[in-house]
């Protein structure tokens, strides 16, 4: 019978049919859609993609975590900011 391997693993691992799949990538482009309406972009750094988004806040509400060095991550108080004892 004819057949071809299908290599994507992250997204379709646990789907148990076509249908499955479909729904599944569905579901994805839904998000990626609603996250480009929102202003996430797509950025390709040395060879690898990047999904980034201007505003901290925004990026956290959806749930992901910078991958940023966390010197980058760090927010920074001047001795004004300092809550008092």
């Amino acid at each position: 019978m004819a057949h071809f391997t299908w290599r994507e693993t992250g997204l379709t691992a646990d789907c148990a049919s076509l249908e499955a799949m479909a729904a599944r990538f569905e579901e994805a482009a839904a998000l990626m859609r609603r996250m480009a309406d929102e202003g996430f972009q797509l950025e390709r750094r040395n060879g690898g993609q990047r999904i980034t988004h201007p505003d901290p806040a925004v990026f956290e509400a959806y749930g992901f975590v910078s991958e940023e060095p966390p010197v980058r991550q760090l927010t920074l108080l001047s001795s004004d900011d300092e809550p008092s004892p």
